[in-house]
């Protein structure tokens, strides 16, 4: 488990969507754990630091807070 982390990750390539706002955006969740991931965006400048992740296949709709950024990934924390 990578320094930092509550809980071990997964590699996964599911589909998700970030709402926030009334507005939704397609990702790709890359990475999945108990307590957070690692989402594939197309820019993360749209994405605000807090929002809901929504999993159709497994069901799930996580509450989420951004915890770092780069161009075309985010890391959040379920909240």
């Amino acid at each position: 488990m990578a320094k930092g982390r509550r809980a071990p990750r997964y590699l996964v390539l599911k589909a998700g969507t970030i709402r926030s706002r009334g507005r939704e955006r397609g990702c790709l969740v890359r990475n999945l754990s108990a307590s957070g991931a690692a989402l594939e965006v197309f820019s993360e400048i749209e994405i605000p630091g807090r929002f809901v992740l929504c999993i159709p296949n497994d069901g799930l709709e996580l509450a989420c807070r951004v915890v770092w950024r780069k161009p075309t990934r985010i890391g959040v924390t379920f909240s």
